[in-house]
């Protein structure tokens, strides 16, 4: 999977957090996640891309979220686009991955202005012809004592198979192994609503 040879690639160069490096925060060490997460995807002869960006007028400033589709000549739908979120106090991470399957993104949301206020992750499901949210599930450490930082995507089982990763500050509610760093399984995201397994490293 592309998130274990990411993991090496951000060790060795963006001296994350969790790979050992102490004079760089969380939120910091999930920018560099972000600048390497794919935020684009192709599937049915369509180009999808999330995007994130101030909502006008608010104040502290809250972010949206969209996914759009461009237009295509191999696209059988018009260019199109959709908001997925308006809350967030902070500058959502983000990630999208589309396959035979369907769409996929995840990104993160702290919804209170709050200094001590959790940072989440939405994982949700997107119809590729309306944008509209077929499946939509979260991430987020137990009893919100803690932030998920970012949420990258990846896939198994030929894309059956969601795989959400990321770094974090606190324990999941279920999640095996300990550390900052946390690997989520969604089996069969795209065809059922199996919870995610897990694993923290």
């Amino acid at each position: 999977m592309r998130f274990l040879k990411s993991a090496v690639w951000f060790c060795a160069a963006a001296s994350l957090t969790a790979c050992g490096a102490a004079d760089e925060t969380p939120e910091q060490a999930a920018l560099a996640q972000q600048a390497a997460a794919l935020t684009t995807g192709t599937t049915q002869g369509c180009t999808y891309s999330i995007t994130a960006a101030t909502v006008p007028g608010t104040l502290p400033p809250r972010y949206s979220v969209s996914i759009s589709r461009a237009a295509s000549s191999t696209c059988p739908w018009p260019e199109a686009s959709v908001t997925l979120s308006t809350g967030s106090y902070s500058f959502p991470a983000r990630a999208l991955l589309a396959n035979s399957y369907g769409i996929a993104v995840a990104y993160t949301g702290k919804h209170s202005p709050s200094g001590s206020s959790p940072t989440t992750c939405s994982v949700q499901q997107i119809d590729p012809e309306t944008l509209a949210v077929v499946r939509n599930t979260g991430i987020a450490v137990w009893l919100g004592s803690g932030s998920i930082y970012s949420c990258n995507l990846d896939e198994t089982d030929g894309g059956a198979t969601l795989v959400v990763y990321g770094t974090k500050n606190g324990r999941i509610y279920g999640e095996t192994g300990s550390g900052s760093n946390y690997v989520a399984t969604y089996y069969d995201f795209f065809t059922s609503t199996t919870p995610a397994v897990y694993y923290a490293y």
